[in-house]
Order: structure tokens, then sequence, then C-alpha cells
């Protein structure tokens, strides 16, 4: 079994094996509308959906983000069971979560560090 990591906000990388809590917030970082989402890990809380857009009241918006607290969970069990290594990643255009295989996203960095030097050529 590979190791399960969780993209945050702000592009980290989290490792989801040291994950200890998952929490919603009643307010996005910047207003009292919306939500967000993050993973407790040493103490210290990783953001991982900051949304500001979703209206509603208190109560809608908390069960919104308890819904995708538990797609989160479904997410990490299905990246824990890939062989390789695989990064869990919320896509906020779907407002879904995806599970991407390291090895995808490290072909991706490789074959442009190999477009970069053959420019230089």
């Amino acid at each position: 079994m590979g190791e399960v990591w969780i993209r945050t906000v702000n592009n980290s990388l989290v490792r989801g094996s040291m994950v200890t809590e998952i929490a919603s917030t009643r307010g996005s970082l910047h207003d009292d509308q919306g939500y967000a989402l993050k993973v407790i890990l040493d103490g210290r809380a990783h953001v991982l959906i900051d949304d500001s857009e979703l209206r509603g009241s208190l109560t809608e918006r908390l069960e919104y983000a308890r819904n995708l607290e538990d797609a989160l969970l479904l997410a990490l069990d299905e990246a824990g069971r890939m062989e390789a290594s695989a990064v869990v990643e919320h896509d906020p255009e779907r407002d879904r979560w995806h599970v991407i295989a390291g090895a995808e996203l490290g072909g991706g960095v490789h074959a442009g560090l190999n477009a970069a030097a053959g420019s230089r050529a």
C-alpha cells in the first residue's frame, strides 16, 4: 500500500495517516457565510476547503460541510487501497474529492522538467 496525501487550499500536502480530526467551521476564513473544512495534524489545522460563497442557514451550511467530510473519508479509504501513493484533492468546480495516483503527479513534473531542460539546449 502506498502513502496517502491530502492537498490543502494553499497547495501543500499533508500526510493522510497523520490526520487526527476532520472539522468544519461555520464560515469561511474571511466571511461569516460559507464554510471551511480542515484537517488537524499534530495539533495544527490545515484548511482543505474555504468556500465563502455557500449561502444558507448555519444548519444548512454545516450539514453541507459534514457531507463533504464524509466524502473525504471515502476518498481517503479509496486512496489507502491503492498500490501506489496517492493524493486526495478537492475539485471546487465539481465540488467533489478526487484521488490522483502519485505517478500521475510525478509524471507531469518530470515531463515539465524535461521540456524545460530541452528548451535550454
